[in-house]
């Protein structure tokens, strides 16, 4: 206990250690996060989604993916899945999930297993996807490397090669936060969570937003693009 401003002895070894333990765990919860560069106005308003403390990862074989499929089937994921999900582009706004200027045209797709997306040069000259420059936020309100098509466990830690798009050529993929891969132990393939579930967790995830930034080098220039995206609805199959 204290008295005056000076400690006096303690006599039980039990109270000092418990006062340490105490004293540890205050340090450790009062750490400072990691900071967030600024949004520059051209780019939407940082995602905040609350995410219920209750909400923990479902790692169970039915949630696991192996690569993603996009499907040209009218309503995104699992014939067999419990819920499936609308979706809106919120940024830019589209209700074609589109976006284009004079050197690049977008489209996405976005589904229960990945965000899928394709784009077209449309100009006569290279570009190349930046991948190490590209951000994901997922609807789980964390941010930070994409991981796409061709990306490994093993690349969590190294870094990844540009995608070069040659002139007025198409280049389609899929992304999804490179933190969401997991050990495929040894077979090879690209073993991840969902970017969304497809059971009984599903609706949970109403409303909540989510998106990328891309970033490509145009004429030896970055530049980012920034897209975004809401769960319309989740619906009970």
């Amino acid at each position: 206990m204290r008295r005056g401003g000076y400690c006096r002895r303690v006599r039980s070894p039990k109270l000092v250690l418990l006062t340490l333990l105490t004293a540890a765990l205050a340090g450790g919860c009062g750490s400072s996060p990691p900071a967030t560069p600024p949004q520059s106005a051209s780019q939407p308003a940082p995602i905040e989604t609350p995410v219920p403390q209750a909400e923990r990862p479902n790692l169970g074989l039915s949630n696991l993916q192996a690569g993603a499929g996009d499907s040209s089937e009218s309503i995104p994921g699992a014939s067999d899945a419990l819920y499936y999900y609308r979706f809106v582009q919120t940024f830019p706004g589209s209700d074609r999930f589109t976006f284009q200027d004079r050197d690049l045209s977008f489209y996405f797709r976005p589904a229960p297993d990945a965000l899928h997306f394709q784009v077209e040069n449309r100009q006569n000259r290279p570009v190349w996807i930046e991948w190490e420059r590209c951000i994901f936020y997922d609807p789980r309100s964390s941010n930070g490397k994409v991981a796409h098509a061709t990306t490994t466990w093993a690349d969590r830690f190294n870094t990844q090669s540009p995608t070069q798009i040659i002139g007025l050529q198409r280049y389609s993929d899929y992304l999804l936060p490179l933190d969401y891969l997991l050990d495929p132990a040894g077979t090879g393939q690209q073993l991840h969570r969902p970017l969304l579930p497809e059971d009984t967790t599903a609706p949970q995830y109403s409303d909540r937003e989510f998106g990328v930034d891309l970033v490509l080098r145009i004429e030896d220039r970055p530049r980012t693009y920034s897209f975004r995206f809401r769960v319309a609805s989740v619906i009970k199959r």
